[in-house]
């Protein structure tokens, strides 16, 4: 078979180009190296119960917009729960339960509605969000231009102060949104990433910071579809291989762009000739999967090597009995940051509550038998029926590296375009203004995949 495109990667954003290229009538070759697609976002079989499990609940939201045209593509969106508009069940330390509505209203004045009926907050708290309207409109107006942000050096937690949002505020509303978001602390995690999210959550359409939920096993959403979606049309798709790309010597240097080679790419001992070469590992895979980086990207491999990562700690709960009513709820302050009840969502028969630890680097490290104490501990706090259920089975799955940093201090992201012809760069490091979530990847993917059928259009002129 004669390949127009190899993507290297199989996740969200190596998926997402290869299906856009397959859709614009290109040839895919998807290398993955691990067992299974889907990268950081993928699922597994629990030998005890047979369930399929994420090896971490994953949450999208309205304003997903390239990730929903990917599922659409597939013929998956359906498969994902979104909510009208947004709404969250909130327990706070004291064991309060209470709930955020958003009426439908324009946005973000749904938002300020919503907070101004929330009855966990006191009048001071309603009142604080009212100063964040100046704030996500010029957010928004920065994320349709692209422009730098003025938030350099800054933490969340010094912007939020800074426009005088309450500690009660910030602990019930933003902070369980910036941490799920950016995947670190507030008072870790640099303010653009989430001034950027703020931008989307609460953009032009209501929808946009609806809470969207997958019903069905990350495998099921997208991987399994998107390889046959890929074949279907032609292309191929491997598991277990491991991919090394070979830039040719010098041809890197040369001027003519488009007429210059595409790297070749290793698999199995045997080389690749293709048109264009989409990379869509991690952050941290990337200097290896070059046999010998390219001078146009030593500072690209070199800003990878650099850059820090950030875990999730996700710790599954079997229990005798329901113990909540909602297909998920908000922690804050707690170690596990949200609870999601599997049976809600997947339509199982047990108790299947799945508990996550974003930004969890005080606790990764701590032994299963620790982390499933923690989590009890905190389900049996915030719901009384779980006071008395039985724990029949624990899984803890950890991502070490399941995100990048977004600390101030961390280095700068590359973009799609290399300098080296024909190589495109996909995943959630790429720089599109958004931390490290599935629609970055997805969005990444995208572009990766119009810029490479750039290429092979023009390769196809040619010949």
């Amino acid at each position: 078979m004669t390949i127009d495109v190899v993507v290297v990667g199989g996740g969200f954003a190596g998926l997402s180009a290869a299906t856009a290229l397959a859709e614009l009538g290109a040839r895919v070759l998807v290398l993955e190296a691990r067992p299974t697609l889907g990268g950081r976002a993928t699922a597994f079989t629990d030998p005890a119960t047979g369930e399929r499990v994420d090896n971490g609940q994953h949450v999208l939201f309205g304003c997903y917009h390239e990730t929903f045209r990917f599922l659409r593509r597939l013929g998956t969106a359906s498969f994902v729960q979104v909510q009208p508009q947004l709404a969250i069940g909130i327990v706070d330390r004291d064991a309060r339960a209470s709930r955020l509505v958003c009426p439908p209203l324009p946005s973000p004045l749904h938002l300020a509605a919503g907070v101004m009926r929330w009855d966990a907050l006191g009048w001071r708290d309603r009142v604080s969000v009212l100063r964040m309207w100046r704030v996500i409109r010029p957010a928004r107006q920065a994320a349709r231009v692209r422009r730098k942000s003025a938030l350099a050096g800054e933490t969340v937690r010094q912007w939020l102060v800074r426009h005088r949002q309450t500690s009660r505020l910030i602990e019930l509303l933003w902070e369980p949104l910036a941490v799920a978001a950016l995947n670190q602390p507030i008072d870790v995690a640099a303010a653009a990433p989430f001034a950027r999210v703020l931008a989307g959550l609460f953009g032009p359409g209501r929808r946009d910071s609806a809470l969207a939920i997958p019903l069905k096993p990350l495998d099921e959403l997208y991987a399994l579809p998107a390889k046959r979606f890929i074949e279907d049309r032609g292309g191929e798709v491997r598991t277990n291989a491991v991919a090394h790309v070979r830039c040719g010597a010098g041809h890197y240097g040369r001027p003519g762009g488009l007429q210059a080679p595409a790297p070749q790419v290793m698999t199995s001992g045997q080389a690749v000739d293709a048109s264009a070469v989409v990379c869509a590992v991690p952050w941290h895979a990337l200097p290896d999967v070059f046999e010998n980086v390219p001078p146009p990207l030593a500072s690209v491999a070199a800003n990878a090597r650099n850059t820090a990562a950030s875990p999730i700690v996700t710790v599954n709960l079997w229990l005798d009995r329901a113990v909540t009513s909602e297909a998920f709820v908000g922690l804050p302050g707690r170690t596990m940051q949200w609870v999601f009840d599997k049976r809600m969502l997947f339509g199982e028969q047990a108790s299947h509550l799945s508990l996550v630890s974003s930004g969890a680097d005080a606790v990764v490290g701590l032994s299963n038998d620790e982390l499933v104490a923690i989590a009890v501990g905190e389900v049996r706090a915030a719901f009384p029926p779980a006071a008395r259920a039985e724990v029949r089975r624990t899984v803890v799955v950890r991502e070490k590296r399941a995100t990048f940093s977004v600390a101030p201090d961390q280095p700068p992201r590359p973009q799609t375009q290399t300098g080296v012809p024909g190589l495109f760069l996909a995943g959630d490091w790429i720089e599109t203004g958004l931390p490290a979530t599935i629609e970055g990847a997805v969005v990444s993917g995208h572009a990766a995949a119009h810029a490479a059928s750039d290429r092979v259009n023009s390769a196809r002129i040619a010949d």
